[in-house]
């Protein structure tokens, strides 16, 4: 390889398009095909492991599988010199992470159809049996026509199966990283998801949902789930929206859309194809010793106390006029059973069934 070359000169390199921990991306030309792509080369440091230069080329050729419109292609891989290259389609346009500094928050029609883009892409790459692990707003890239471009497919699986991957740290961008994956555990398209929302949280409100000093600081608030809702911050923002946000960002995997597909549907407000699943809102968590913490267990615990005594009251009244005198035979009075309170899958649902559940035992009924 030569400093103006790739792969026996097929491919010119023109100019440096940016660079990182792992690997410098170069804008150059296919000489072959005569056209422009984007060539990334691995950093220096990194090409002593053997293992892990043939895990680099294996995975960008594996990804090279993929082929939608939200997807940056791969074209090639290989070595030269001992140094692995990958050679994608070169986007014309900018990253997310550029458009978040000059311009701040979106507007929310325009951040929903680019999360839906990067959904649709991940919807493709997971059905194919794939998982990107670092979804960040670096690597989904906005072309000149407005389409949204996922890069990046394979190298962070690379580099995870490696022991660039120390104790205590994770790649990727911890911001955008899923509870699990910031714990270092298994991952699948889940975590895609997680990562997603996350970028969908920051193009709403101009923040990443977390704000952290350590990794393990990242892991304890997102333990607590210790997130602001976006309308708090972002009042126009559409309730529907800020719920698939919310959903998207639930600690456990299980309680998430499965896949990009799944969100992909959500997005388009496809509710319909959608299972139903245990609440998984998060919110902020209160201190353990505020006001608003005392105040909540007092509300809950009156109306617990207020449901028992009108559940007494109902049942002795049925049961009072049968009471007699002294000498009359005792009858027994078949009442309905008492119901439980019905389960609500979002808090006011709850509080509505708690609700309709007094009215109907107070009456009688």
């Amino acid at each position: 390889m030569s400093a103006q070359a790739v792969a026996g000169g097929r491919y010119r390199l023109e100019r440096p398009l940016g660079h990182g921990g792992m690997a410098s991306v170069f804008l150059a030309r296919d000489t072959e095909l005569d056209r422009p792509v984007a060539v990334k080369l691995l950093a220096e440091n990194l090409t002593g492991d053997p293992s892990f230069r043939k895990r680099f080329v294996r995975e960008a050729r594996l990804a090279a599988r993929l082929s939608h419109p939200n997807v940056v292609s791969v074209y090639d891989a290989g070595e030269d010199g001992g140094r692995p290259y990958i050679v994608m389609e070169h986007v014309d346009g900018e990253s997310l992470a550029d458009a978040l500094a000059s311009r701040g928050r979106l507007a929310s029609d325009e951040a929903r159809a680019l999360a839906l883009q990067a959904a649709n892409g991940l919807a493709h790459a997971h059905g194919a049996g794939l998982v990107h692990r670092d979804i960040k707003p670096q690597n989904l890239l906005l072309g000149s026509d407005g389409t949204l471009k996922i890069v990046d497919f394979g190298i962070a699986r690379a580099a995870e199966a490696t022991a660039l991957t120390q104790a205590g740290t994770v790649l990727g961008t911890a911001a955008y990283l899923s509870p699990e994956q910031a714990l270092g555990e298994d991952v699948g398209p889940a975590a895609d998801v997680y990562s997603v929302g996350a970028v969908l949280y920051e193009l709403l409100t101009g923040k990443p949902p977390f704000e952290f000093e350590s990794l393990a600081d990242l892991a304890a608030k997102q333990g607590r789930m210790e997130v602001t809702p976006v309308r708090e911050l972002a009042p126009e923002v559409p309730q529907e929206l800020e719920d698939v946000v919310m959903h998207c960002l639930a600690r456990n995997p299980d309680y998430r859309p499965a896949d990009g597909g799944a969100l992909a549907a959500e997005l388009r407000g496809d509710t319909a194809t959608q299972p139903m699943r245990a609440p998984t809102r998060p919110t902020r968590v209160l201190p353990a010793d505020s006001p608003s913490r005392r105040r909540l267990w007092f509300a809950l615990a009156g109306v617990l106390v207020l449901a028992a005594i009108l559940l007494a009251v109902a049942l002795s009244s049925r049961g009072g006029s049968n009471g007699g005198s002294r000498g009359t035979t005792a009858v027994v009075v078949s009442t309905p059973a008492v119901q439980p309170i019905p389960q609500g899958a979002t808090p006011q649902e709850q509080a509505r069934n708690l609700a309709a559940w007094l009215r109907q035992h107070s009456a009688g009924g």
